[in-house]
């Protein structure tokens, strides 16, 4: 892989010892994946935050780290509210460690804010390279922006933040975002089912790149969350759907016309000759889908905001209250920026007895565990509160949730 000057003086240790180890991860990382160069990135979100996840062995590497961050970036949800976490039922010991690993990543000049959806920080222009970790903001900054950025590891989005640069491989190569599935869904899908949808198609995906024929236009909340359960449920970082996404239409001119022609003589598909869609396919029933939703629920947790929660969305629970006072318990996961931005509409949700969470989630919070049964909106919460938390799941409609918390 070719290095710069400058590159070759930070790997031989001439800038230090951590940004020596940093540029060895991402050396490592190109040469691995057939690397040409290194590439400057926009900003990093570094996963590895939750002392949850990474222990005591984590919180020791960190510490041990020198030097600043080259770019703006931001870390992933830790394992409590910073502000909060009594309340959250979470023990002393546990909240010195992480804060702790906070205090130590804010020495790096990380930026301490918490949360999966960065995007809602700053968001990424089209083509902008990012080395991002959050399995769920990497689909959304590739699929719905048109961003560019792998699915990082924390130790390579931190290395990338400290270095200000990445390997380019991968995502960050056009002729590595064609699709290579198509996926077929025939009739109108809305909110939570976008979420069930990932979640059934992403072990049928695997880490391929899916293009979607829906029947609408699905909005940026429903995007988010189609993304997420892909990303969870498989290893997909990235997706198109037609109409809709800014890359939906990508394909080498080479092989445009023979696909073009092919497929356009397709009974019943009605392919617009500008688009690809690769031969390979899955039909989707959502029929089957939706068996993923309702049933036997009696809950001692609702449990939103898994990506974290966008305005529209708090502004959506708030209208399903309709005035009332919840009855069970309710915790609604924020990114602190935007929860401070919109502070009028989470004082509402808080007088009405719901647990507006910052910095964490259900997922990475050791909080979670001492419930019995978790009812969620959320298909990556639905895949990862069971095999992360121990907790039993059931996945509702927002609507249908907050009915359950008022019942």
């Amino acid at each position: 892989m070719y290095l710069t000057k400058e590159e070759e003086a930070i790997y031989n240790g001439e800038h230090g010892p951590t940004l020596q180890k940093m540029m060895e991860i991402l050396v490592a990382l190109g040469d691995i994946y057939g690397a040409d160069r290194l590439i400057p990135v926009k900003s990093a979100q570094i996963a590895g935050v939750s002392y949850k996840t990474i222990g005591d062995a984590g919180l020791e590497w960190i510490e041990s780290l020198e030097g600043k961050a080259a770019v703006p970036a931001v870390l992933n949800p830790m394992g409590m509210d910073r502000d909060a976490w009594a309340d959250m039922g979470i023990d002393r010991q546990f909240a010195e460690k992480q804060e702790q690993i906070l205090k130590a990543y804010e020495k790096l000049g990380i930026k301490a804010e918490c949360t999966c959806t960065p995007y809602y920080l700053e968001r990424p222009k089209f083509g902008d390279h990012l080395a991002w970790s959050e399995s769920s903001a990497v689909c959304y900054a590739n699929s719905v922006l048109g961003a560019r950025t792998n699915r990082e590891g924390g130790p390579s989005a931190l290395a990338a933040a400290l270095v200000g640069k990445t390997a380019n491989y991968g995502l960050h190569i056009r002729e590595n975002r064609y699709p290579t599935v198509t996926v077929r869904v025939k009739e109108p899908i809305h909110g939570v089912e976008y979420g069930a949808l990932g979640y059934v198609v992403g072990p049928r995906v695997g880490d391929g790149i899916p293009i979607f024929d829906l029947k609408g236009t699905p909005t940026e909340d429903e995007l988010k969350h189609l993304g997420a359960a892909l990303a969870a449920s498989g290893s997909v970082a990235l997706f198109h759907v037609l109409h809709v996404t800014p890359e939906q239409y990508i394909l080498p001119p080479d092989r445009m016309e023979v696909e073009r022609q092919e497929l356009a003589s397709e009974d019943d598909w009605e392919v617009p000759k500008r688009y690809f869609l690769p031969r390979n396919k899955i039909e989707v029933d959502m029929g089957g889908v939706r068996k993923l939703m309702g049933g036997q629920a009696e809950p001692d947790l609702i449990a939103l905001g898994c990506p974290h929660a966008s305005k529209e969305e708090l502004e959506a629970i708030l209208t399903a209250l309709n005035g009332r006072h919840v009855k069970k318990e309710v915790w609604v996961c924020v990114g602190r920026s935007l929860g401070a931005k919109n502070k009028a509409i989470v004082d509402e949700l808080r007088r009405h007895g719901i647990r507006v969470i910052y910095d964490t989630c259900m997922v990475v919070s050791p909080a979670a565990s001492r419930f019995r049964r978790m009812m969620v909106n959320s298909g990556k919460a639905l895949k990862y509160v069971p095999s992360m938390c121990g907790v039993d799941a059931v996945l509702g409609t927002t609507e249908e949730c907050i009915e359950e918390a008022c019942r």
